[in-house]
This record gives structure tokens, C-alpha cells and sequence, in this order.
């Protein structure tokens, strides 16, 4: 059986008594704006796990940009 949506004049299904809107209305909102920033977080640190990648100083070779030949050449 699917679950009714709660309307903000609807009696609280916490059992409060006090309507939907008046008791956990705003709980609901808060909840919702944490997993937006729990997601902005997440891309927030995979973008800097990208800029480190490619422009932190390795032990190995790395690609360096030649405008004289048009490409990318490796260099130690």
C-alpha cells in the first residue's frame, strides 16, 4: 500500500496532534537541505581531487604543452 502524502493542514504523523505544518514540516525542509549539501560537498572534493591530479608535481614523467610542434610532449 503506497504511503499518503502529509498536507500542511493534515494532522502530524508524528502523533503530536498539532498539524503538519506547526510540528514537522520544517524538519522535513531541514533534512532535504542537508542531503543538497551533502551532495555539494561530494562534488566539491571529487573537482579537487581532479586540479590536484593534474597540477601536483610527480615523482614520474609529466606532459608538457609544445606550441611549436602543436602537442604535448613528456618530459622526466
Amino acid at each position: 500500500m503506497a504511503a499518503r502524502k502529509v498536507g500542511r493542514n493534515d494532522a502530524c504523523p508524528c502523533g503530536s496532534g498539532r498539524k503538519y505544518k506547526q510540528c514537522c514540516e520544517g524538519k522535513a525542509e531541514s533534512r532535504s537541505q542537508l542531503g543538497l549539501y551533502a551532495a555539494l560537498a561530494v562534488l566539491v572534493a571529487i573537482a579537487g581531487v581532479i586540479v590536484y591530479t593534474f597540477t601536483s608535481e610527480g615523482s614520474g614523467p609529466r606532459q608538457v604543452w609544445d606550441p611549436d610542434h602543436g602537442h604535448y610532449h613528456t618530459v622526466p
